[in-house]
Order: C-alpha cells, then sequence, then structure tokens
C-alpha cells in the first residue's frame, strides 16, 4: 500500500514497509556506489568552504586546488628565492606560488600547447599586479635543462618525474641547477605488486611514462644522484581516488568526448580504462617526496 503524496502530483510516497523492502533489496547495491560505512552523503567539501562541489569534475578542481595549496605550504618558498617549476603544466600551481610567496618562479614544459595556456594566466583578468614580472615560462626539456649550475634556489614537479624516460638524468639535472642546500620537492608514482602486461601496458599508454618501478628503486636513484632525502610522505589514496574519478567521469562525459575529440579517442581509450582503473586500485603507490641537495 502507498500513501498519495499530494506534493507531487501522479507520484506517491512509499510506506514504511516499502522503504524497508528496497533497502533489504538493494542496500548492498547502494553501499557499492554510495559507500557502506554509514549510508548517508559524505562530506566531501568540508561545511563552510567556498565554491559549494556538486559535481564529480568540480570535486577534482577542488582537490588539485587543495593539492596545491599543500605543495606550497610543503616547499617554504621565501620572497626572495627563485624557483624552476619541472613539467608546470598550464601554469596554475606555478601562478599560485608566486602570488602567495612572493617568489620568482621559473616553470618550464615540453607541451607547446599548455605553453601558450601558461602565458594566458599571466594575462588575465584579476592576474596579481606584477605577476608577469616574477614568473615566466619556456620549453624544456626535464633530462637535459638549459640552466646554468646551482641557478635556483629551489625547484619542484608535480607529477612530472613519471614521464621521463631516464629519471636518473631528470634528477641528476635537477640537482645541477640548485643552489648548494636547495630542496626538491617532487611527487612520483611506485610500482606494488605484481600486475599483469595489460594493466601495465594500459597505465603506461594513460600516463605516457615507462613502466614503474618499486619505490626502493627510486630511493636509490636519489642516492646516487646526490640527493638527501629529507621527507617522504604516502599520498596512494589520493592517487588512487583520482583513477576512480577519472574513470567515472570518462563514461559520464564519453558524448562530449567524442564530439570533442572524435571517434578515434574513444577507440584508442576504451580498452585501457577497465586495466587502468585495475591498475590504479591495486599496483600504484605515489609519494610526495623533499629532498636536499649537498650543502657547499
Amino acid at each position: 500500500m502507498t500513501v498519495e503524496d499530494p506534493g507531487a502530483s501522479g507520484t506517491t510516497a512509499p510506506t514504511p514497509e516499502e522503504v524497508g523492502a528496497k533497502y533489504d533489496q538493494f542496500g548492498d547495491m547502494l553501499a557499492m556506489l554510495l559507500g557502506s560505512t554509514a549510508l548517508h552523503i559524505g562530506m566531501y567539501a568540508p561545511h563552510g568552504e567556498s565554491p559549494s562541489v556538486t559535481t564529480l569534475i568540480a570535486m577534482a578542481d577542488l582537490a588539485q586546488d587543495r593539492q596545491t595549496e599543500f605543495l606550497v605550504d610543503t616547499i617554504g618558498l621565501a620572497p626572495h628565492e627563485h624557483l624552476l617549476d619541472i613539467g608546470c603544466g598550464t601554469g596554475g600551481p606555478a601562478v599560485r606560488l608566486a602570488e602567495r610567496t612572493g617568489a620568482r618562479v621559473t616553470g618550464i614544459n615540453v607541451s607547446k600547447s599548455q605553453l601558450a595556456r601558461c602565458q594566458d594566466r599571466l594575462t588575465a583578468q584579476g592576474a596579481a599586479p606584477g605577476l608577469a614580472e616574477r614568473v615566466d615560462f619556456a620549453y624544456g626539456n626535464a633530462m637535459r635543462l638549459e640552466y646554468a649550475d646551482a641557478a635556483f634556489d629551489a625547484a619542484w614537479s608535480i607529477d612530472c618525474i613519471p614521464h621521463l624516460s631516464d629519471r636518473s638524468a631528470g634528477l641528476r639535472e635537477a640537482l645541477r641547477v640548485l643552489r648548494p642546500g636547495g630542496r626538491f620537492l617532487f611527487t612520483e608514482f611506485a610500482l606494488r605488486g605484481t600486475p599483469t602486461d595489460e594493466e601495465v601496458a594500459a597505465f603506461t599508454r594513460m600516463w605516457s611514462c615507462p613502466p614503474l618501478t618499486p619505490f626502493a628503486a627510486l630511493i636509490g636513484e636519489l642516492q646516487q644522484a646526490g640527493f638527501r632525502v629529507e621527507s617522504v610522505r604516502d599520498m596512494t589514496a589520493n592517487a588512487a581516488l583520482c583513477g576512480e574519478v577519472m574513470c567515472v567521469l570518462y563514461e559520464d562525459r564519453r558524448g562530449e568526448i567524442e564530439e570533442r575529440f572524435g571517434k578515434e579517442a574513444l577507440a584508442y581509450t576504451d580498452p585501457l580504462m577497465a586495466p587502468y582503473r585495475s591498475f590504479c586500485r591495486n599496483h600504484m603507490d605515489y609519494y610526495l617526496l623533499v629532498v636536499r641537495s649537498p650543502e657547499a
């Protein structure tokens, strides 16, 4: 039996028995989609924060902004210092770092389209006064930096190191351009367990990167390069959740992707999503490291 709902024409409100029966039948499935610790809406965005987040893509944007703020806090750049942003993406973190610290930032990238977006940030309406005098962007290869020895007080590299075909060369170059005692903040993936060949191929194609290595291999390369490890933070949970969100958004926005990039993009990506998601869940670790060059 159901009760008529006077506030919604043509609909009925469920009885308590029907609500109970629905949860008896589909409660476990709901837990698979909503979360199983409480079966209520979670606090994806802390209350009172602005802007409010109501979509997955907005949550992803907020997560990136939070990560940027955390990295700015972690690097601790002083106003008189000059930082090299290795693999600067579209320039958002570099600009935010300069805005918050008053320091100089030089960003390099191998993507010409991303460099154009970096320049747009410097001239955008609302950009901080004097920002263009303290931030510059240029084409640059992380494994062969075109800067003098000891040219920078600090450096960071957010999700760029995984792309390098010769990680050791990239680490040596970062060390070379840092002044004595200079700090280098970077993020890197590490391999966990034994993935299938299909999972490895999916991850490397999605990320345009060589196969991952265990975390111990990275520590060995840092020591060989001459860096001293100052801190290591395991951020695997964030990377795993990011992989989940990516896969859900891919399915949700499939029509938009086809319209913008064509069927060829879907044909390339479709076979990768399931093994990529499995790799992110079961075989990928993610670390934030702060290391220092030797003192003079």
